[in-house]
């Protein structure tokens, strides 16, 4: 797995949207990013992340800050994701992953004594020159956003 560090610059990608719409970490250049990774849709954790976000989306926008929401789903399971939580902010399909290994955020993973690859819940920090400022391992799910703006407020 590759390790980023605070201070590094983020990797540059091309990813598709939920909509099939490329993007890229440039698109977004001169603005605050926040990357965050999460293992699949519609699940208990991925939601409450998902919708804490959603929830709090108002003040997000306030800081100016970009949301990009990353799994290894494709478009479609995004579409139905987004639609039934009504989530107003980008998820990108990695299904080639990509972004995920780009990341370092897919490896090896234990969970009731069982060892399988997968994505680790991790979240990238960026400022507007897309310098990593903050990186969250294991974020709470029903409190991210406050992490997330902890950081940028330090």
């Amino acid at each position: 797995m590759k390790h980023l560090k605070i201070g590094d610059t983020a990797p540059n990608f091309t990813s598709k949207d939920q909509n099939g719409k490329e993007i890229k970490l440039s698109d977004y250049s001169g603005k605050k990013v926040v990357i965050y990774f999460y293992p699949k849709d519609n699940t208990p954790g991925c939601t409450a992340q998902a919708c804490n976000i959603r929830d709090n989306y108002s003040t997000i926008q306030e800081e100016d800050i970009i949301i990009l929401g990353v799994s290894a789903d494709d478009e479609a399971k995004h579409q139905k994701f987004i639609a039934k939580f009504e989530l107003p902010f980008t998820l990108l399909a990695d299904t080639e992953k990509d972004l995920l290994n780009l990341y370092g955020v897919w490896g090896e993973k234990k969970f009731m004594g069982r060892i399988y690859d997968g994505i680790h819940r991790t979240t990238f920090v960026l400022d507007e020159n897309h310098t990593i400022v903050g990186i969250i391992e294991k974020p709470k799910t029903k409190d991210h956003t406050k992490e997330i703006l902890e950081i940028y407020n330090k």
